[in-house]
């Protein structure tokens, strides 16, 4: 058996172990989600994702992204969650080849709890470590008629704090300020709020010059963390 399928097969297995149906209701309907949950909340998945480590060695690219791979395509959204956790456990595949996986897994998860992780700690790390070779990408994401490729060029950078592009940081929220969709005016004040903790002056200037374009959620947001 190949061992994306030893993983999908034992990862079933585990999380059924583990399975509470009362809980899956609930955690189906704070997503908003059709999409069948076990019920298992991330403490159990963490569990899971230690054993599956040391069960399973992925010990290269291909491997690395067809078991990302197999574990998204499951029907459970623990599965997929748990295909995000691989992805971010395995951190030596974490690089510019990998882009095309965890694109991917942005439009095809299209909701924030899938989107937001990749964005942040996948997208967002490989950003930070190739900034000259990613950052023309992401010029590219700002303007992608994808709403969630979007948000992660605007969020992407949450964790730079001084390792900031801040004129791509201002000039992204500049350009998608106009813009009426929820998640992105949220993006663009979670980004600003986060900015605002390294860079708080460049932050409160920005909010300033732009108070009459930005949405009242971004301008809120943004300012929350100034005086």
């Amino acid at each position: 058996m190949a061992i994306e399928a030893e993983v999908v097969q034992f990862v079933a297995g585990a999380l059924e172990q583990r399975a509470d149906p009362e809980k899956a209701v609930r955690m189906q309907a704070y997503m908003k989600t059709q999409m069948s949950f076990y019920g298992v909340q991330k403490p159990g998945r963490s569990e899971v994702l230690k054993e599956l480590r040391a069960r399973f060695s992925i010990e290269d690219a291909g491997t690395y992204e067809s078991v990302v791979r197999a574990l998204w395509a499951q029907p459970h959204r623990e599965e997929k969650y748990l295909a995000i956790a691989v992805a971010r456990s395995a951190r030596e595949f974490i690089g510019l080849d990998a882009i095309p996986l965890y694109r991917d897994l942005i439009v095809q998860g299209a909701w924030w709890d899938f989107v937001d992780e990749v964005a942040i700690r996948l997208v967002g790390a490989i950003w930070r470590q190739s900034r000259a070779e990613l950052s023309p990408l992401m010029d590219q994401w700002i303007n992608d008629e994808d709403m969630w490729l979007r948000r992660t060029a605007i969020i992407g950078q949450i964790t730079h704090k001084d390792e900031t592009d801040e004129d791509r940081l201002f000039g992204y929220c500049s350009r998608r300020m106009d813009e009426t969709e929820f998640f992105i005016r949220k993006a663009i004040g979670w980004a600003l709020r986060e900015y605002s903790k390294t860079a708080p002056d460049a932050v409160r200037g920005f909010l300033k010059q732009n108070k009459d374009g930005l949405s009242g959620l971004s301008y809120r947001e943004g300012a929350k963390r100034l005086a």
